[in-house]
């Protein structure tokens, strides 16, 4: 894993020279990742990493598919506007009923799980885009 990260410092790097334009502000942002590097303040980070490639890499199917299940049904959630909106012009007041409904079924769902929802499917994303580049630097 300490690997997979030194490989990253380069590309955080190119980063924050595109962010910054300083040369000195750029220097100091270069210094202080290296700082948190040696010291081991990035150890946290290795450990998501490493928990999300034994999870994308796992054999057992239910693992595998629980973040990509989870995001269908968040799909299918946002297509269900389609017949919605249809449904309004024909007949407004069952569509505002449903609509209410949504709404405060949408509104109970606590905070931290909406939360989940956004790490789920931005380590599932990276897991991914890393695992394919990986696979097409290997060939």
């Amino acid at each position: 894993m300490f690997g997979l990260l030194s490989a990253a410092l380069p590309v955080v790097g190119d980063i924050i020279k595109k962010i910054l334009p300083d040369k000195e502000a750029q220097a100091k942002a270069m210094l202080e990742l290296q700082k948190m590097q040696q010291e081991g303040e990035l150890k946290e980070l290795e450990t998501r990493m490493s928990a999300i490639i034994a999870e994308a890499q796992s054999k057992d199917p239910w693992t595998s598919r629980a973040r990509p299940s989870f995001l269908y049904v968040i799909y299918a959630m946002i297509l269900a506007s389609l017949p919605m909106g249809a449904l309004t012009a024909f007949n407004p007041d069952v569509a505002h009923a449903i609509a209410s409904g949504m709404k405060e079924w949408l509104a109970a769902i606590p905070d931290s799980l909406w939360t989940l929802f956004g790490a789920g499917y931005l380590g599932y994303s990276g897991a991914r885009t890393f695992d394919k580049h990986s696979r097409n630097k290997n060939k």
